[in-house]
């Protein structure tokens, strides 16, 4: 099976302006996460899908190949799937977001490995277990409900499965009883190319989570479990901490 790692890239950022051009540590943010998908085993190439020529030069600048796509794309996937459709000799493609420069290697060859494994899932996906309660009560830690063949039953902003008696207890048993959904997606081809054919659905609206249009039309989300992800780049404190442990590490 051939896989491609496409990179979203998009120039604008609310919360952090232009945040994939900041480049305080030598490299740009765009670039860390370039070279942390290099160390992935499974995946012959990366392509950044970008929606500007400022992306497009930084890319270049470092050796990277990158794609423009269309800059009213409305989702990271939009634009994994216009590369998708000048890709047919490609099987599984990995849509690993622009601001994770510290994602591991591991976590992509475990997502692309997923659909390896089963022929009849459309994605794959990651999570990790929520250990804090903070985590499981902040809307922005996505929560995802496995069945027991390990595909996706439901995502969520809010705490789910919803304890009818709160126990500190549910936060360390083992099997992880919260798990928090990492936003890496390995697709199939084919899923792609049908993608535009999915009109937006109730939930997703509702909840403001593209996953959820491709449940409710039936799609099987497999998910695999790794012990822990770093965070991604949202806001400037988040930047400085990168910086710092960036600076400890290559000095």
């Amino acid at each position: 099976m051939i896989g491609e790692i496409v990179i979203p890239a998009r120039l604008a950022s609310t919360r952090l302006p232009e945040k994939l051009l900041l480049s305080e540590t030598g490299r740009t943010l765009l670039e860390h996460t370039y070279r942390a998908c290099q160390t992935a085993i499974r995946p012959r190439g990366i392509t950044v899908a970008v929606d500007h020529e400022r992306l497009f030069a930084n890319v270049k600048s470092f050796g990277g190949r990158a794609q423009m796509t269309d800059p009213n794309a409305q989702s990271g996937t939009d634009r994994v799937s216009e590369v998708a459709r000048s890709r047919e000799d490609v099987d599984v493609f990995i849509n690993v977001q622009g601001d994770e420069p510290e994602i591991a290697g591991s976590s992509i060859d475990a997502v692309m490995q997923l659909l390896e494994s089963d022929p009849t899932a459309d994605v794959a996906t990651l999570a990790t277990p929520i250990r804090s309660k903070t985590d499981l009560e902040d809307p922005a830690c996505v929560k995802v409900v496995q069945g027991h063949d390990g595909a996706a039953l439901y995502f969520s902003r809010s705490v789910v499965p919803h304890p009818r008696t709160w126990e500190e207890g549910l936060l360390n048993k083992e099997p992880a009883q919260f798990l928090q959904h990492l936003g890496i997606y390995a697709y199939r081809r084919d899923f792609l190319k049908q993608l535009g054919e999915l009109p937006p659905s109730d939930l997703e609206q509702i909840e403001k989570l593209e996953q959820l249009r491709f449940l409710q039309a039936g799609c099987r989300i497999l998910v695999g479990i790794v012990a822990r992800s770093p965070r991604g780049i949202d806001t400037r404190e988040d930047y400085e901490n990168f910086k710092a442990r960036w600076r400890e590490k290559t000095s």
